[in-house]
């Protein structure tokens, strides 16, 4: 095994929507990571054939167990045999953590503004996630942007987020159908919903962006027109590609 890949092991699965499942992985000799940050998998046929994807950690590590998300690609490669195929106790290859520039740090004290589109709130959910389990009373507010209410993903948390857990406000945007009595128009991220649900920038917020390319170029787009300084505005994007 090449320098830097540990020999994981699916501890656990739970399937978020339809087509994404979050695999639960023991890693031994984990060094922790940052909220943000993701891993190299990689998987060996039989024949030695080799595919290798990265894949954003949806969690703070727990000692050696880890957790992502995976968006089943149809005709993938790699993400059909992670979750339909991967079982308790098998082993797969992990390389990392890797990044240092997508990342928050609890002890920034600037207000986070988090905006996702669909499979882009994998890393963005690891921020969430981590500011609970820091105890921080950073404010944050979170826009995800999905087609349909069976397209979001962590349901339990994001739609009844834990008592006590004031300042983490999230917003759920429908681009294609959204739930019953909602009143508004299913429709894309624009800057009206950037406006109302987000920070001002007088308040200098730090913001973070993950989605796919050309969601995350609007995003950003609309950031910067509404006077947030292009240097606060962290992006992330992912591709159709692969899988």
């Amino acid at each position: 095994m090449a320098a830097g890949w540990r020999v994981a092991r699916l501890a656990g699965v739970h399937d978020e929507t339809a087509t994404a499942r979050t695999l639960v992985l023991d890693v031994p000799g984990w060094p922790g990571h940052l909220a943000g940050q993701h891993v190299d998998l990689q998987l060996t046929a039989e024949d030695g054939y080799q595919a290798q994807r990265s894949y954003s950690l949806s969690a703070p590590a727990r000692g050696d167990r880890i957790e992502l998300t995976v968006q089943r690609v149809p005709d993938g490669e790699v993400s059909p045999y992670l979750t339909e195929v991967l079982t308790i106790g098998d082993p797969i290859e992990v390389r990392g953590p890797v990044g240092g520039w997508f990342v928050w740090r609890p002890a920034d004290p600037a207000p986070v503004l988090l905006i996702a589109g669909g499979a882009g709130i994998v890393p963005l959910m690891a921020m969430v996630r981590t500011r609970r389990a820091e105890g921080s009373r950073t404010p944050f507010r979170l826009l995800y942007s999905l087609r349909t209410p069976a397209d979001l993903y962590y349901a339990e948390e994001l739609r009844r987020p834990p008592a006590g857990d004031a300042g983490a406000d999230v917003t759920l945007l429908h681009t294609r159908s959204g739930p019953p009595g909602s009143s508004r128009i299913p429709a894309r991220l624009n800057a009206e919903d950037v406006e109302r649900h987000g920070w001002p920038p007088e308040f200098e917020p730090a913001c973070y962006v993950c989605g796919p390319t050309g969601f995350v170029e609007a995003a950003a787009d609309i950031l910067t027109k509404l006077g947030h300084d292009p240097r606060r505005v962290r992006t992330e994007r992912f591709g159709a590609g692969g899988g």
